[in-house]
């Protein structure tokens, strides 16, 4: 905005101006904004303003509201300061991803003592947090999250009786969370996710009975989880990940009737509780990388509103329960990494909405059912299944597809790849793929070996389209080359015969193909140079012969060595 109409607006009654969510291309704020005296709410957030915060922000005494946030800014100490002592009417303070890097936190002190709302994350804040926050007794929201501050949570955090909120997650705290939390009565939220607090959870919350959300993931809390959180009825959301905890899941967590997500995975759990159908509104349940023992319990077939099940990475065993085809919402399901046996039941069809299925690396046989046509990631790998489903079956959104290391054998079917559609055609859309019929922020996750090293995508793009059947099979069919949207491609570890479909040379947005480990003969095709993506191409342990292709991406392409070429 131009100074000369902040000038003429200067001798207006003027008192909110809201300029968020525009693009003044990086230029500074305005020295002039200081002579809106009338002003009482003034937002600048989102615009691509840049530069220094100008001190003259401070003449405007009258300001209840300011909000800064989300812009390329930087306020110097003694900006700040002179923000701080003028300001004196101040209710609301927003500065989120503003540069105050080289402000000491004991300049909160001088903050208004009116102030109910304060949001300041992503400010590269450091240091400990002064005690002086305590005087801040109207202050009702709270967020100091993704800044750089150390050493333990505050005691007179017990003075800001009034607080709902308060998040100080991604940080380096440290030390045992106080007992003087439980003077925060009226808290609804608490996120204190990613830093280092230790100890264990005693009776810290029993008295915070208004809280929705409780976020205490990946920290060093150890110990048993405390029965006293089965005393905060309107808990909708734990997640506990990432810690140490220990021993059983207390019954008393079973009380919590309106929980929709539970996560505890990444801990030292024991048992899976017989109680848990208690929990009828449960959404999301993630029990992963713990030490679960004995077989899947029937009372979780009975949480008929579960859409998203991860109990990987235990040490469940006996069948996969049929019940769990009964949870006809369900749409992401991942049992991998267990001890289970059996044949995958039939009844997996029944389950309409699922389509991200994961049981690899159990001891599963017999054969994979038919019926797969929802499904947009599959994996089936380190069983031992010796059939798969008919080429006759549909496989339109297929995105994901593993079947390696099990007992397969024989050609690879054509007709597979021909109803491969989700993997013909390249998806644009940068989105991440997630339950369709889930609000939270949880998408699908998954590991995969790519380009030779073993990958996590914590979240994945529908563009990601990875195919790998590596053990035992014989022929590549020509079909193939239609599926033009693969990033990856596996077929090591075969016993492949004939020769390197040219068809291969259709897949324009592959990045890492593997053939290693068969018995290919002939020439390496020509057409591979056109695979301009390609940065990994895995031949070796072969019978080809000739000389390599020259040109376009070979010229850069990592080859593996063509050892038994």
């Amino acid at each position: 905005m131009a100074p000369s109409i902040l000038t003429a607006l200067s001798s207006s009654h003027l008192q909110k101006l809201d300029l968020s969510y525009n693009d003044f291309n990086g230029s500074v704020i305005s020295s002039s904004f200081g002579q809106l005296l009338h002003l009482t709410h003034l937002n600048l957030s989102a615009s691509n303003f840049a530069g220094q915060v100008p001190p003259e922000i401070s003449h405007l005494s009258r300001l209840a509201s300011l909000d800064l946030s989300e812009n390329n800014l930087m306020l110097e100490p003694i900006s700040f300061n002179k923000l701080a002592q003028n300001l004196t009417q101040l209710r609301e303070l927003y500065l989120n991803g503003v540069n105050m890097s080289l402000l000491a936190p004991s300049s909160f002190m001088n903050l208004s003592s009116s102030l109910t709302s304060l949001q300041l994350w992503d400010c590269g804040l450091q240091g400990e947090l002064p005690f002086s926050l305590g005087k801040l007794k109207q202050l009702e929201y709270l967020d100091l999250s993704f800044n750089h501050f150390i050493g333990p949570m505050p005691d007179d955090f017990a003075n800001n009786s009034r607080l709902a909120w308060l998040d100080l997650s991604h940080n380096s705290f440290q030390g045992h969370l106080p007992f003087s939390l439980g003077n925060l009565k009226q808290l609804s939220y608490l996120l204190l996710s990613d830093n280092n607090f230790t100890g264990q959870i005693l009776n810290q919350f029993s008295n915070l009975t208004r809280l929705i959300r409780l976020d205490l993931s990946s920290n060093k809390f150890d110990g048993q989880i405390s029965s006293s959180l089965g005393s905060l009825e309107k808990l909708n959301f734990i997640d506990l990940t990432f810690n140490n905890f220990s021993g059983k899941i207390p019954n008393s967590l079973f009380n919590l009737t309106q929980l929709g997500l539970l996560d505890l995975s990444n801990n030292r759990l024991i048992g899976l509780p017989s109680q848990i159908n208690r929990l009828s509104g449960l959404l999301v349940l993630l029990l992963s990388d713990n030490q679960l023992i004995g077989p899947i319990p029937s009372q979780i077939s009975r949480l008929s509103q579960l859409i998203y099940l991860d109990l990987s990475h235990n040490f469940l065993d006996g069948t996969i329960l049929d019940g769990l085809f009964n949870i006809t919402e369900l749409a992401s399901l991942d049992l991998s990494n267990n001890r289970l046996i059996g044949p995958i039941p039939s009844q997996i069809s029944r389950l309409s909405f699922l389509s991200n299925l994961d049981l690899s690396h159990n001891l599963l046989n017999g054969t994979i059912p038919s019926s797969l046509e929802q499904f947009e990631i599959s994996h089936f790998n380190g069983n031992q299944l010796k059939g798969g489903p008919t080429a006759d079956d549909s496989f339109s959104k297929l995105k994901l597809f593993d079947l390696s290391d099990n007992s397969l054998s024989g050609p690879l079917p054509t007709e597979y790849f021909n109803n491969f559609k989700a993997m013909m055609s390249v998806d644009q859309e940068m989105d991440y793929m997630r339950a369709g019929n889930l609000s939270t922020s949880y998408v699908y996750s998954v590991t995969m070996t790519l380009k030779g090293s073993q990958i996590e995508f914590t979240k994945i793009l529908f563009a990601l389209t990875i195919l790998d059947l590596s053990h035992k099979f014989t022929e590549i069919p020509e079909s193939l080359g239609k599926l033009e949207s693969l990033i990856q491609l596996n077929l090591s570890h075969n016993s492949l015969i004939g020769y390197i479909q040219p068809s291969l040379g259709n897949l324009t947005n592959l990045e890492s193909l593997d053939l290693s480990s068969n018995m290919l003969a002939g020439r390496i095709p020509q057409q591979l140079v056109d695979l301009t993506f390609l940065a990994v191409l895995n031949l070796s342990y072969n019978q080809l012969e000739g000389s390599i292709p020259q040109g376009k991406q070979f010229t850069h392409l990592k080859i593996f060595p063509t050892k038994g070429t």
